[in-house]
């Protein structure tokens, strides 16, 4: 399989996904300010999973710059990625019944790290394959080095979550996607 192929099919499932956020935002009880202010938790959540989904995106084309091939293990790896991702409107929908439900917070938790889990194993599979490549490889340690930070960060969110403060998930997703949206190399030196 081609890359173009394997990325044109990952695009298109990320949209549909993002799309069907949307359709997960609870509808204000009236037309009103203050119906709509009721539901500002609801659109937090689809807020930030929405540019969360949409920062994986543009990180992972970034990371695909130099890559020439994909094998059968990026495949599958890429697979996973899709399938934890288009999860995440259910999660939220699960967020929606209850905001601060450690419950919900945490299955939501669970499935962001699963996404980030997934998409570190199609990091390694990369570099796997392009062994050779040295623009390949310094993009993917520069993920990697970012991907660390960013389930640590993620992992401590939903130890809190479903402990003591159930939207430390969310915050925790907030702060690894400005990390993300920071330029490559500017916030980690070797």
């Amino acid at each position: 399989m081609g890359k173009e192929r394997l990325m044109a099919f990952t695009d298109a499932v990320l949209a549909i996904v993002m799309t069907i956020l949307a359709l997960e935002l609870e509808r204000p009880a009236a037309a009103t300010l203050e119906a709509l202010w009721e539901i500002k938790e609801s659109f937090f959540a689809y807020a930030l999973s929405f540019f969360w989904l949409g920062t994986m995106w543009v990180n992972i084309h970034e990371e695909w710059h130099g890559v020439s091939h994909v094998s059968r293990s990026v495949v599958w790896w890429n697979m996973a990625l899709l399938f934890f991702s288009s999860l995440v409107p259910f999660a939220i929908s699960f967020v929606n019944v209850d905001y601060h439900s450690g419950v919900a917070q945490g299955f939501y938790g669970i499935i962001v790290l699963l996404v980030s889990f997934a998409n570190g194993g199609l990091g390694m599979a990369l570099e796997k394959i392009h062994d050779s490549d040295a623009d390949v490889q310094q993009s993917i340690a520069e993920s990697r080095r970012r991907l660390y930070f960013d389930i640590i960060v993620k992992v401590l969110g939903f130890i809190a979550a479903t402990l003591f403060y159930p939207p430390a998930m969310m915050a925790a997703v907030l702060i690894t996607m400005v990390m993300w949206l920071i330029p490559s190399g500017k916030w980690v030196e070797e």
